[in-house]
């Protein structure tokens, strides 16, 4: 069984969960609350590396991880998930990144007959009709080809903050990540503004995704994603057609535990009010 010593690096990311992993990584999300995003990179990186990889999607956050791991560690490893229905100026992006930083990033992509058999059965643009039929698609091209990619790492690094939405409200900067296995996650910039993220950017000259200059915040798959309006929230270009539901694909939160409920379930809930009425 792998050493659980919080500076020795898991090789088992698949074990079942105990007590003792856990209370670890607790400890390590009080020790770096307080610390620096470069501080809890620097461990992250000796503890975890090269079993360790930032997750990417064309995010401004995740260049700044991008940008500031490469200054610790010009080895880090960078994977995105490629949906195949990813704005063009994403992968214009990824080249920047190859050219200034050197980061071969590492795509991973979904499986192809499960794509085709969603499509087929349902549409290519099946994701404007349901919540269901969205976080399908999103399971399929985004959820089961993370799964894959994180069963083969002890770590992963993700630009998630507090303030994006509020089903990130209570992030820690480490976490203990049930949802994959018991591996480590880390969010280095769980405490910063979306100001603070842009003076970074500026300051250090990070290369960052076009669509960001013409009114979008946040970066999804084109179908999904618009530029915001004004006085609209960060996360508000992701799903528009959404009203009441948090702006998550399942990657950084489970379906089941979003808070939003799939029209299946509404559907549930309506049925005793009209048989009240009927």
């Amino acid at each position: 069984m792998a050493d659980r010593d919080p500076i020795q690096p898991i090789h088992e990311p698949t074990l079942a969960v105990v007590d003792e992993e856990s209370t670890w990584v607790q400890d390590a999300a009080d020790r770096f609350e307080n610390a620096s995003a470069q501080d809890l990179l620097s461990w992250a990186i000796e503890t975890f590396h090269p079993r360790l990889a930032i997750s990417a999607a064309g995010g401004v956050d995740g260049m700044v991880l991008v940008d500031m791991a490469w200054r610790i560690d010009p080895s880090i490893r960078v994977f995105t998930l490629d949906t195949g229905r990813l704005p063009p100026e994403t992968y214009t992006l990824f080249e920047e990144v190859r050219d200034r930083y050197g980061i071969d990033v590492e795509f991973e992509v979904p499986d192809a007959s499960a794509v085709a058999s969603f499509q087929t059965a349902n549409g290519p643009n099946a994701m404007y009709r349901s919540v269901d039929l969205r976080t399908n698609c999103c399971t399929i091209r985004k959820v089961e080809p993370l799964k894959r990619k994180l069963a083969t790492l002890d770590a992963w690094i993700a630009g998630l903050r507090r303030e994006q939405w509020v089903s990130r409200r209570n992030i820690a900067k480490v976490e203990f990540d049930r949802e994959h296995g018991g591996i480590v996650k880390l969010n280095p910039l769980a405490d910063w503004t979306l100001d603070r993220v842009w003076d970074y950017v500026r300051s250090n000259e990070v290369p960052y995704h076009e669509l960001f200059d013409h009114g979008y915040t946040s970066i999804g798959c084109a179908p999904c994603t618009r530029a915001v309006l004004p006085g609209e929230t960060e996360r508000a270009g992701r799903w528009w057609w959404e009203q009441e539901t948090n702006k998550e694909c399942g990657i950084h939160c489970s379906v089941q535990l979003m808070g939003s409920k799939s029209d299946s379930e509404k559907a549930a809930e309506r049925a005793p009010l009209r048989e009240v009425h009927s």
